[in-house]
Order: structure tokens, then sequence, then C-alpha cells
């Protein structure tokens, strides 16, 4: 393969699990177009090799094909998949179907739909040892042993229940005890952590990492979260337009990035330390098989020459493996630079005044005695675990929830309980941005027409008018007049996010509840997303309420934050003050919990 391979740095060739060789995907009705191409690293038992990029990158279909397996309208045409030194491409459909499971393990990033809604959790762990005989010999005890080590204590009736009675870190234990069952030789997990606050995060990759190595487990961990990669592998391999453009040793590549990708993506990654400004890459990475001709990244790198357009081959530099043609320059800059946010002054008028805020769901008390301020021209953000209540809050802020008590003050103005008892003018004055863009846009409508149903509700402007409007809400999200006349399925997660928010600027509100807008979203696309909100923030002299469970990214956004623990307020003041010294033990665990990157930013 490469120098990486024989010298050892992907795992020592006596305990190697996994082989992957030249792996191409294509599309079935086109074999010429590839989806994958040209993919090729080794993992050692008990070592976890990360798969990083952006959506699109090809990173799920590398980890379907570890499974023989290739999504609706693709085709694994070429390379080799040896694990224990058998090659899962070359078997037949009947022994595929054996070793899935036996000896490859599958951990979807959504246990939600992954799980059997109508059977209980106990039976479904029963049938994926019962579907490899002779794999475990007392499937009790193995339940009680792998409940034991995911943290599920069996005694608390877990077993017995079924998969919406359990939480989402619950759910994804679960899955991987599911996955562990049989003792495989590799696992291979699709974004298991995505959507997690961070303490069920960090549970979740301690278990990984005890599992893999208490078992000799060769792990494939996919994801676009560099910091939760760092803390959980051993080696990892950046993806870019389906091809390894950096592969090496964890400490190295995040530490000492030389890809000039490799580098814009650390730049996109929040501090939880310092307060910075986040750095998108600039640009649209090419749909799948659409690969640009010449270096893939040439067209979004700031560091392209003439070469670049010709195809870079994989190179060993610095002791890891790079696909760039001025690899040897950018192997001495050392770390990604970072810029600084000045801070803010957040003594002005209060804008919002929420106080003794309770709110129920039926009989059951969710909020109890919420009190914060929200300066005009200022950012709040509310953190907290799963569960919390921060959805919830900013419901009732904006009166999508209406069973509360409390009082609720804008602009030194009391707000009724519910939206049907607010006047049209207040509605428009604070406008909500939901957390998944896929769910809140009209999937029939162009984002014209999406942008322009809030202007017809609230003002009584001519078309010309509401064309104008129109288009500066796109601009003032970074979006072209070119974008009118698509619709959702056409566009981008980012885009689609950005379109959520010019809905919301179009009608000029004077507050934003942003309900974690970038939960789901690629680094570099978060990076610009947080940068443009922030810029908005500048420009329109808006106030903000910020709600994420990424406490890294509130350094980034907020210059105040409200620590939220079954629904109540434990802690808050300004960001610098709560985030470098902690007083709860909530918020000091939430801290501890927080995954860092290795790279070191200066």
């Amino acid at each position: 393969m490469n120098e990486i391979a024989s010298s050892g740095l992907l795992g020592t060739t006596t305990a190697l699990r996994l082989s992957v060789r030249d792996l191409r995907v294509s599309f079935t009705d086109d074999a010429g177009s590839d989806v994958v191409d040209e993919v090729s690293f080794d993992v050692a038992a008990g070592e976890v090799l990360g798969l990083v990029g952006e959506s699109g990158s090809g990173k799920t279909t590398v980890a379907l094909a570890l499974l023989g397996h290739a999504r609706r309208g693709l085709t694994i045409t070429s390379g080799r998949v040896l694990i224990d030194g058998r090659d899962l491409l070359s078997v037949s459909s009947r022994e595929l179907r054996i070793l899935r499971g036996s000896k490859v393990a599958y951990v979807p990033q959504d246990p939600g739909s992954a799980l059997n809604p109508t059977l209980r959790v106990g039976t479904q762990l029963e049938e994926a040892m019962k579907a490899h005989p002779g794999a475990v010999a007392d499937i009790e005890s193995r339940i009680d042993e792998l409940f034991e080590q995911v943290h599920l204590p069996t005694h608390t009736g877990i077993l017995q229940r079924y998969p919406h009675q359990l939480s989402g870190g619950q759910q994804q234990r679960v899955m991987l005890a599911m996955a562990f069952s049989c003792r495989p030789g590799l696992i291979v997990m699709d974004e298991p952590t995505t959507g997690l606050d961070v303490t069920t995060q960090r549970h979740v990759l301690d278990t990984v990492r005890n599992l893999c190595s208490t078992y000799g487990v060769a792990a494939v961990y996919v994801s676009h979260d560099l910091a939760v990669v760092s803390e959980l592998v051993s080696s990892v391999a950046i993806m870019y337009s389906g091809r390894i453009v950096e592969l090496g040793r964890t400490e190295r590549v995040f530490g000492e990035p030389v890809h000039p990708y490799t580098r814009g993506l650390l730049a996109a990654v929040p501090s939880p330390d310092r307060s910075e400004v986040l750095k998108g890459i600039e640009g649209q990475p090419p749909r799948p098989g659409h690969r640009p001709k010449g270096c893939n990244f040439a067209p979004r790198c700031q560091m392209r020459v003439a070469q670049c357009v010709e195809a870079p081959p994989l190179v060993s530099v610095s002791l890891r493996d790079v696909r760039c043609w001025r690899a040897g320059e950018t192997a001495s800059l050392g770390t990604v630079a970072s810029e600084a946010i000045p801070v803010r002054d957040v003594s002005g008028a209060t804008i919002l005044d929420v106080a003794n805020l309770s709110a129920n769901y039926g009989r059951n008390e969710v909020l109890h005695n919420i009190s914060f301020r929200v300066p005009a021209d200022s950012c709040v953000a509310v953190v907290g675990e799963s569960g919390s209540g921060k959805t919830t809050l900013a419901r009732t802020i904006v009166g999508l929830h209406s069973n509360s008590t409390g009082n609720i003050e804008f602009g030194g103005a009391t707000l009724a309980s519910g939206m049907k008892h607010r006047t049209k003018e207040e509605l428009r004055r604070i406008q909500y941005i939901f957390q998944s863009p896929y769910n809140s846009l009209n999937p029939r409508k162009t984002v014209g027409q999406i942008i322009s149903q809030p202007l017809e509700h609230f003002f009584d402007f001519t078309r010309a008018e509401r064309d104008d409007r129109i288009s500066a809400a796109l601009r003032d999200a970074s979006l072209s007049d070119e974008f009118i006349y698509r619709h959702p399925h056409e566009l981008s997660g980012g885009e689609r996010q950005r379109v959520a928010i010019a809905r919301a600027l179009v009608v000029d509100p004077e507050l934003l509840v942003c309900d974690e807008i970038t939960s789901a979203l690629d680094v570099s696309v978060q990076a610009a997303i947080v940068e443009l909100l922030r810029r908005l923030q500048s420009e329109r002299q808006l106030a903000m309420i910020f709600i994420t469970h990424n406490l890294a990214l509130v350094r980034s956004i907020a210059q105040s934050v409200v620590v939220l623990a079954e629904g109540t307020v434990v802690e808050s003041g300004l960001v610098e003050d709560v985030l470098e010294r902690p007083q709860h033990a909530y918020t000091m665990r939430l801290m501890a919990d927080i995954p860092k990157t290795l790279a070191i930013r200066s």
C-alpha cells in the first residue's frame, strides 16, 4: 500500500484485523462514474480508525462496503475488504449473510430507526445472537455481560422495554451491545453520537473504546465531528470527493495537518477554551460521481497552483499519506492559526426578560421557575443535556407552547402565553429557526415561495416590494437570487438552513431563537452558519437565543450562557465566567465531557 502500512503506523501486521485495498464503488448504470475510488487502509485489533469528511465525501459508502453492501444505484466494482484475511467481497451471498453479525457488525447513526419499535429490547438482542448459532453458548449470561459493559443494568427492566421507552443514549448503547454480542472482528460505526448531548456522547465513546480494547475488535468510526474523532481513534483517514486525501496517526494528522482540506476542517472546529472566529471552507464539495479533473479540492483550495490541473498521487510526507502536490511545503506550516473574537459589552438595555417561568406537559411540570435576561444586540446561549428543557423553553418563549405560568416581557411589554393570544406585531418581532431544515421547509414550495409566505402574512407589500425583500434576505444569508426557483430537495443541508435563516430575517425581527440549528451540519458548514449569525447580529442589531448541546460552540457565538438541568437554571452568567470558572457540579461535568480536538491553534 504505502510506507505507512508497512511501518505499522496503522497497526502492526501481526495483529491486523481489517485490510482494505483499492476499493472502488461506482454507479450501477455507469461503471465509469465512481463515488469512491482508490481507498486503502489497515486497522489492527483493538484499534479504531476514523473516517472523516464533509457530507458527500464517501464516508458512509466506504463504511457500507466494509459489510459487502452498496446502497441502491451503486455497485462495488473492485477492491478487497479482508477481515482476518478473508475477503468479504469474494464470498457468496449466503456466506456474506453469515459473516454479517458474526465477523463484521454495524452500528447506525439513528438507533431509533434501526431498532424494531414493536419488539422489546431483550427480544431483539436474543434474535441477533440466535441468528448465528454457536456464536454464543449462553445467551442470557451474554446479555448480562454486555449490559454491564455498556452500563445498562438489567435490573432496571430495560430488557422488557420497547425502544421508544429509552433515551437516545440508551438506544445507542443497546445497538452497541447488539453489535458486540457475537464477538465480531470488525465494528463499523456510522455517526453513532450525532445529536447526543456531550455527557451521553462521552459515555458512548468510553463504551466503544473499552469494548474494542476488551475484545480486540478493529473498528471504523465514521464522523464529521473532528473533536469526537480525535479523542477516540488511533488513526484517521480524511476523505474528500470519494478519495482519501490524508491518512495517518491521529496525533500527527490533527496536530500537524498537511493537506489544505484537513487544515480547513480544523480551522472550522470550535474551541471550548478560547473565543475564536470559525472559518468555513469556501465553496461546495462536488456531488458524488462528479469529481472534477485534476486535484479534487483545487476549486476550493486557497493554495492551488498550476500543477493542480493534474491529479496528485498519494505520497508519504511527515509520517502520513497525503494526496497534494504541495504536501512538502504545507508539512512545514505547523498548527492551524486562529483569530480571537473581540470581547463585546453586553450591559445594554434588556429586550427579553423571562421571570419565574414554569411550563407543563399535562400535569407534569418540565420547567421550574426559569429566570434570565437577554440584552439587546447580544446572544444568550442555553445549554444542557437532552431532556433538560432547552427546546420547551424556546417554544414557550415564542408562543408555540402555551401551558405555562410566569412572566415573559419583550421590549417592555408582557407577552401572552401562546401565539394565538399575541398580536401580529409581537409575532413578527420574535422569529424561530427550527433544528431541522429538512422538516421545517415545505418540500412542495420553491425557496422564493417559502420566504415570501411570512411577508404576505405580516405586510401588505406589492409584488415588487416582496421580491426586493426576498433578494435582500437571501443576500444576508449568503445565498444568491438563483436559489429563488429551487426546491428544498435541490439544496444541501447548509443551504437549507440558510434558507430557514433568510425566512426568519425577511420580516425584520428583533429576536432570533435558534434551536440546535447546527446539530446535524458538517463542521465546515457549522462554522459558516455561526459566522453568518454573528455577522447578522452585528449588522442588524439582533438579539439571539442560541440553544445547543455543543458547549464548544458557545464561545464563538454567545456573550452570556444559561445552563439548564432537569428544567431548572443551575448556573448563568457571562460565557467566560461560566465556562472557565463553573460553580455548579453539573456545569463542571458538562465541561469535562466536551471532546477536545488534538489540533493546537495559535
